[in-house]
């Protein structure tokens, strides 16, 4: 018969007077680190003794029990009740609660404290910023969490703040498939799509340092210490809607801006105002840029002002500020190190006294007639106004006897009588009013037009694609098949997903778009049938559907995985689109919009001034004219100002069916001679039948192309 293995024996506890206990000096921690004795005590006294000591009794010469004991593991718990009886906040026959180990055991003492120290195991700081969120949840503030455990408040919020990577990191890094250096840096951006998107980028490369992944997290942003966003302000930024981001685990130099194009924006606003208000100074021309080009000041007469005279109130307040600065000098000249009440007034007399000598020049009224001004921001993101620099163009022409022509501020009319002066304020590559003559160049679409009116390809190629089942199923086949036979991997079991891409730039009226409101009619409608609340119950509904319902809904799925959004391509690899893939999916894109048939003319798309001929310059909106009404439409309105062009050209292009480029599938064409036949008909005077539309006066003109 087997004898049964003897089991172990626990050592027994018990309550021991404090007094009745002393320190061993078999302890082997002999290095003092991490938590403070008297944090520790503090600890205690809010808490109670949450770890028993680990005792053994004292013998004496002779091998007997002594009724002391010696600690030798828990000395610093040992020294932090000490520390309360010394303060009177325990009494020194308090019982303690102990583990007693044989006095005569066979393991050595110094094993036992070995043992407790070497065998701790740290707390997982997931773990930890679990608790903290627990108790953040209960109502307890960052500074009260931080006082319980002895911590600073950074230190709280920066594991509080591991909450805003995405769960699935979470779980990797739970797992140990990431450092905790790295989870921080994820922490940059709230974004848990775009978080993942950068891991799955970066997982099986070699080189995923913290540092590139904030890199990443933050290519598409702003720091806050660019000249742009020093000129706006963050308070103003964020007041206008945008985001600030924040690293709590490296020093982030104030963030970054979240939103680069409304940051722009609210730079070209403020620099806008500034420049209406010095054109009321009479300059014939501004030139507004966040960062003029070098030389871009060369061949231009400078003017020479003269200082603007300080009134007797600023000549006083200069001597006195003069007198402060000698006297502060005088009193801690010797002195190595300044005081900083002394060093903070230096520095407030020495911008006082340069605001004075950089006081406004005056300039003789003829020449500002003729001359212009540079506005800029300069690195510190301080407003630059530069004054006074006339064009060669702009010089006043030399009469017989040398005199000038006249003053250039005073011109006449077409008529003889007095013109007003009206300031050229050119910002960036825009002008104002008034326009100059752009030329037969047809420039690039803006980067933003592009974005939006892609915007609206891609809805309308969604709910084209969710109504063409047969599409829908050939695509995802085909994006199946690239995945199985291609040289491309994936880490899932199936990776067929749909990924729901948003449009982060789009124009007012995408939302109200037929598009848009079919897709959500089809989309509520199936929520309405789908019982979504019950995977069991979901797979069972859908098993049971008829066959035409599983491919409406298939088509349904799929189409809101369609992405023709044009971006901008990032060179840099990681995240965002490659110029390749950009190529690729507006291939696609045309692929899918021939095979469902998609018009955008018929998906409601109409050229308005809002959505295109507003934003393009005069000599595209011509271009749409020429294109989709005809020759003799165009020239109807090539005298017009922009504005009054635009809500012209948006009337006569109204029922053409004319697309920009982005909304055109490749192969498409659009010109005169394929619109000839569809060109408005002109009034009886000015078509061929009453004579020589070229014998129309202009004013004639302009008053029918502008009914």
């Amino acid at each position: 018969m087997a004898t049964a293995k003897q089991k172990i024996t626990l050592n027994a506890s018990r309550d021991i007077p404090f007094h009745k206990l002393v320190l061993s000096q078999s302890n082997v921690r002999r290095i003092k680190r991490g938590e403070t004795i008297e944090d520790l005590a503090a600890s205690i006294e809010r808490r109670g003794l949450l770890q028993s000591l680990n005792v053994r009794p004292t013998l004496d010469d002779e091998g007997n029990e002594t009724g002391m004991f010696e600690v030798p593991a828990g000395g610093r718990r040992y020294r932090a009740l000490e520390l309360l009886v010394r303060h009177k906040r325990m009494a020194k026959t308090e019982p303690v609660p102990c583990v007693v180990t044989d006095a005569h055991s066979t393991v050595p003492i110094e094993e036992d404290s070995l043992a407790e120290n070497f065998q701790r195991e740290d707390l997982h700081p997931l773990d930890m910023f679990r608790a903290f969120q627990t108790l953040h949840g209960r109502g307890a503030s960052h500074e009260e969490i931080a006082a319980r455990f002895f911590v600073s408040p950074t230190f709280v919020q920066q594991r509080l703040r591991l909450a805003k990577a995405s769960p699935k990191l979470l779980e990797i890094y739970e797992q140990e498939g990431m450092t905790l250096e790295q989870l921080m840096a994820f922490t940059v951006t709230d974004d848990h799509a775009r978080q993942e998107q950068v891991w799955e980028a970066l997982e099986n490369s070699w080189s995923k340092e913290p540092y590139q992944i904030r890199r990443m997290l933050t290519e598409t942003t702003v720091r806050v210490s660019d000249r742009r966003a020093l000129f706006v302000g963050v308070d103003t930024f964020v007041a206008a809607g945008g985001n600030v981001l924040r690293d709590l685990f490296e020093a982030d130099n104030g963030g970054w801006m979240q939103d680069p194009a409304l940051l722009d924006r609210l730079v070209g606003e403020k620099l806008k105002s500034v420049a209406d208000e010095i054109a009321g100074e009479g300059w014939k021309w501004i030139v507004v840029d966040v960062d003029l080009p070098y030389g871009h000041n060369h061949g231009l007469r400078a003017l020479a002002g003269i200082p603007a005279d300080l009134t007797e109130e600023e000549r006083a307040e200069r001597e006195a500020l003069r007198a402060e600065y000698d006297r502060l000098e005088a009193e801690y000249g010797e002195v190595d190190d300044l005081p900083d009440d002394a060093d903070r007034r230096l520095g407030e007399i020495e911008s006082a006294l340069e605001a004075f000598e950089s006081r406004p020049m005056i300039y003789d009224p003829a020449e500002i007639g003729r001359a212009g001004v540079f506005i800029s921001i300069d690195r510190d993101g301080n407003l630059v106004v530069d004054r006074g620099y006339v064009r060669p163009d702009d010089e006043a022409p030399e009469t017989a006897d040398g005199d000038g022509a006249g003053d250039p501020t005073e011109s006449v009319d077409g008529r003889g009588n007095p013109s007003v002066h009206r300031t050229t304020i050119n910002v960036g590559a825009q002008a104002s009013e008034p326009e100059e003559d752009e030329g037969e160049a047809i420039k690039p679409l803006p980067e933003r037009l592009v974005i939006e009116l892609t915007a609206h390809r891609t809805l309308a190629l969604r709910n084209a694609v969710g109504a063409s089942p047969h599409v829908a199923i050939t695509a995802l086949l085909h994006r199946l098949v690239v995945d199985t036979f291609g040289q491309r991997s994936s880490n899932g079991c199936v990776e067929a997903s749909i990924r729901h891409s948003y449009l982060p730039v789009q124009d007012a009226g995408l939302k109200d778009s037929p598009a848009a409101k079919a897709l959500d009619e089809r989309h509520h409608a199936w929520k309405g049938d789908i019982p979504l609340d019950d995977d069991e119950a979901l797979w069972a509904w859908l098993d049971g559907i008829d066959d035409a319902s599983r491919q409406a809904l298939l088509a349904h799925c799929v189409s809101y995985g369609i992405n023709a959004l044009y971006e901008r391509p990032n060179p840099y690899g990681g995240g965002g689109v490659s110029q390749h893939g950009l190529d690729q999916r507006l291939r696609e894109a045309d692929r899918l919009s021939a095979a469902t048939g998609l018009d955008m003319v018929d998906a409601g798309w109409r050229p308005t001034v809002d959505n295109y001929l507003g934003r393009v310059t005069k000599s595209r909106i011509l271009q749409a004219v020429r294109e989709g009404a005809g020759e003799q439409a165009a020239q109807l309105i090539d005298h017009m100002k922009k504005g009054d062009m635009a809500r012209e050209a948006e009337r006569l292009l109204a029922d053409s069916g004319w697309l920009p480029e982005p909304l055109r599938l490749i192969g498409d064409f659009w010109g005169t001679e394929a619109q000839a036949e569809e060109v408005e008909a002109l009034p009886e005077f000015l078509s061929g039948d009453g004579g020589d539309s070229s014998d129309v006066s202009a004013d004639a003109a302009q008053a029918i192309a502008a009914e």
